[in-house]
């Protein structure tokens, strides 16, 4: 028998009231929790010897459990004349001195100051229905009331689902009245699981206003959010900000539910924040995978993704994230990403610190006791030293950090925080310098320094980076992009003109400074900040051969095209992100590949030459209008796309009788590979220039 009301306004209807009772009987209704969930707020804010009224008692045990624990001193009122004659005849024997009175909380007939606590479990709520006047009206009766018969430092302790506007309405008043304002979340949705009687998807919280004594003039405010049963108060600026914190709750709670209930949400993240300062600590996603056959050893596992490691595919893009928990074997995979700028000891401790929350995201018929495993790769949470962080007014907040790799290498990247995931420039360190950072470390675990303590390793001066080597696929897939042109064989010896629009760390024009020693480089950057950075932090510097220009790429372009006398590039290439995060075209801008300025371009371009792009666009209609549009320019187009990434390199060339079949590309490409092999120069071994025109196609 479903005897929940079908809308909220019925919650306000004594008639309702009458005849749900009458339908219930004698068997108790607890609406919002029982005593045994209940019982850690009500003794934390109730003393045994007080003076308790219930307003709205209806058949509720609680008044029962709390006499029989020892608070005696109760007064029960509800506006329902059959309810109060079934708890009169419950206790009339057994708890003597605890009464039961048919009267209406918005006109009590007590004298002022009667009480010391006042208990509302759900009353509030089921007066509170709407927000029209009459019911405003009705509810600033019954808040005054509860004021009258309070004396100074007194409690109005009210169980409620905090909808937003019964936290506003009840907040606002006992703020306006002086009173202190605290909200206590007191029970989790995870607790209601799996009961046979539904109650409701949100948490329960409880309102605790503290009646102070009216000063005059005073305009002080007190809010403040106890976020878990035994956990601090959190003292909060504003009633706004006290509601947003216990909208975020009811948001978790909600999630928690639906993650219980049923699998395959789709693609569901979070953020668990550091209680004392607000900030991101850990970042975690779930990641359901039904077809995983279930047994009793395989429901639910936690995976730590070690530090520095987060932007990989397999961890930082949801079709990776699937790929690890389809090899992980389990029902599901929760990932945890740990946030730069914290402070982690170790495995053991975080999963101390992660255990109970984590718990509320187990999926419904997992077996009880079950240990739930923590998994990570090599077992280790990795390393992450933030070098450097700062500002830039056109990129924002940004930091430069090591991490080590999978070879116990160090990495230096480039992060701006706006895309946290996104490594915009990396470069790999010296044996050398990974050794210091790794010895050093070492000697800061004995330190124990504060988080925000910037680490002074060498600064990445030229010795301190690996030149030798590209770390980004989409970087080596623009190098082997030369094969294109004319001769490649020759190209050691062969002067050569390039335009690099984008700088970042400085990596790519570098590389092709170091290994093309004939070659003469202008690179465009819209940012002086990232001059600064790649000069300080990424071995970068400008020569005879290598000149930077810190200008709007497209003006830089739009000029030369406009010169009577305007230079000429055997290669030009775009590698720049977009600062619009709103756009489905992360790389390059779209102005970049307008046709007005795609014709721009084509005419520095000389006739054999090659325009290399690096595109990542998740929009596949706009993707195939930017193919389209290069093609109207450039009618000999090759596709390489990179692998686990959504990167894509685009080779333009200006004549489609030029097109070289893939046999004749790889050709190309291994012959140019040879002449950069030379005795002496840095090579990466692992670098194998065919390897990455292999998978070429054309438009």
């Amino acid at each position: 028998m479903n005897l929940l009301p079908k809308s909220s306004k019925e919650f306000g209807s004594v008639d309702y009231w009458e005849k749900f009772f009458q339908q219930r009987g004698k068997k108790a209704f607890e609406w919002y929790g029982t005593y045994l969930e209940l019982c850690g707020v009500l003794h934390k804010y109730i003393k045994p010897r007080e003076k308790v009224l219930v307003v709205g008692c209806g058949n509720s045990e609680l008044s029962e459990q709390l006499y029989d624990v020892g608070y005696q001193d109760i007064v029960n009122i509800d506006i329902s004349e059959v309810v109060i004659k079934q708890m009169k005849e419950r206790n009339a024997s057994r708890r003597p001195r605890m009464s039961f009175l048919k009267m209406d909380m918005t006109q009590m007939e007590f004298p002022d100051a009667s009480f010391q606590v006042v208990l509302d479990k759900g009353t509030l709520d089921a007066v509170l229905t709407d927000e029209e006047e009459k019911t405003l009206q009705q509810v600033d009766r019954m808040l005054a009331e509860v004021g009258r018969v309070l004396q100074v430092g007194g409690r109005y302790l009210c169980i409620s689902l905090a909808q937003a506007h019964v936290l506003k309405k009840a907040v606002g008043h006992f703020s306006r009245e002086g009173w202190m304002v605290r909200v206590h979340q007191v029970a989790s949705s995870q607790d209601q699981l799996l009961e046979a009687e539904p109650r409701f998807s949100l948490p329960v919280f409880a309102f605790i206003m503290t009646k102070f004594r009216p000063v005059t003039g005073s305009a002080l405010q007190i809010f403040e959010l106890c976020a878990q049963e035994q956990g601090k108060p959190v003292r909060l600026e504003s009633a706004e900000r006290l509601a947003e914190a216990v909208r975020e709750r009811q948001q978790y709670a909600w999630l928690c539910s639906q993650l219980y209930r049923k699998a395959g949400l789709g693609s569901v993240s979070l953020d668990l924040c550091n209680g004392d300062t607000g900030e991101p600590r850990y970042t975690l996603h779930v990641v359901d995978s039904p077809t995983v056959k279930p047994s009793r050893d395989n429901h639910f596992a936690i995976f730590i993704i070690p530090q520095g490691r987060e932007t990989e595919w397999l961890f930082g893009m949801e079709e990776g994230r699937k790929q690890l928990a389809a090899s992980a074997g389990f029902r599901r995979l929760i990932t945890v990403a740990l946030h730069r700028g914290q402070q982690y000891e170790g495995m053991d401790s975080i999963q101390a610190e992660l255990s109970a929350r984590v718990m509320e995201l187990a999926p419904a018929g997992m077996p009880a006791q079950l240990q739930v495993p923590f998994l990570s790769v090599g077992g280790d949470i990795g390393v992450r030293i933030i070098q450097h962080q700062a500002c830039s007014p056109l990129s924002g907040d940004y930091v430069i950090e090591d991490v080590q790799g999978d070879d116990k290498r160090y990495f230096r990247r480039l992060i701006f925080l706006s895309n946290r995931n996104v490594v915009q420039s990396e470069a790999r360190l010296l044996q050398d310098v990974s050794h210091r950072a790794q010895k050093k470390r070492k000697k800061d675990r004995k330190k124990h320094r504060p988080p925000d303590t910037p680490e002074d390793l060498p600064a990445a001066q030229g010795q301190s980076i690996d030149k030798s080597y590209l770390c980004c696929e989409h970087h080596k897939a623009m190098i082997a992009g030369l094969a294109l042109l004319k001769n490649p064989e020759l190209l050691l010896e062969t002067p050569l003109a390039l335009l690099v629009v984008g700088l970042g760390g400085g990596s790519l024009p570098l590389f092709i400074h170091d290994h093309f020693p004939k070659s003469c480089i202008h690179a465009v950057e819209i940012d002086p900040s990232m001059l600064e950075v790649a000069t300080q932090w990424f071995g970068f510097s400008q020569s005879d051969r290598m000149k930077v220009h810190i200008a709007d790429g497209l003006d830089f372009i739009t000029c030369l095209a406009e010169e009577e006398a305007r230079p000429h590039y055997d290669v030009i290439m775009f590698d720049v992100d977009s600062k619009d995060p709103t756009l489905g075209m992360s790389c390059p801008p779209p102005a970049f590949v307008a046709q007005l300025f795609l014709q721009k371009v084509k005419s520095i371009l000389t006739p054999e030459g090659v325009f290399i792009l690096n595109l990542v666009c998740r929009d596949l209609g706009l993707k195939d209008s930017v193919l389209a549009g290069l093609k109207a320019v450039f009618p000999l187009l090759y596709v390489r796309r990179i692998e686990g990434e959504v990167n894509e390199i685009l080779f333009c060339q200006l004549h489609s009788e030029c097109k070289l079949d893939t046999p004749e590309l790889l050709e190309m490409a291994r012959a140019l590979e040879q002449t950069l092999r030379k005795p002496g120069k840095g090579w990466d071994d692992t670098y194998v220039l065919s390897d990455m025109l292999n998978t070429v196609k054309i438009v």
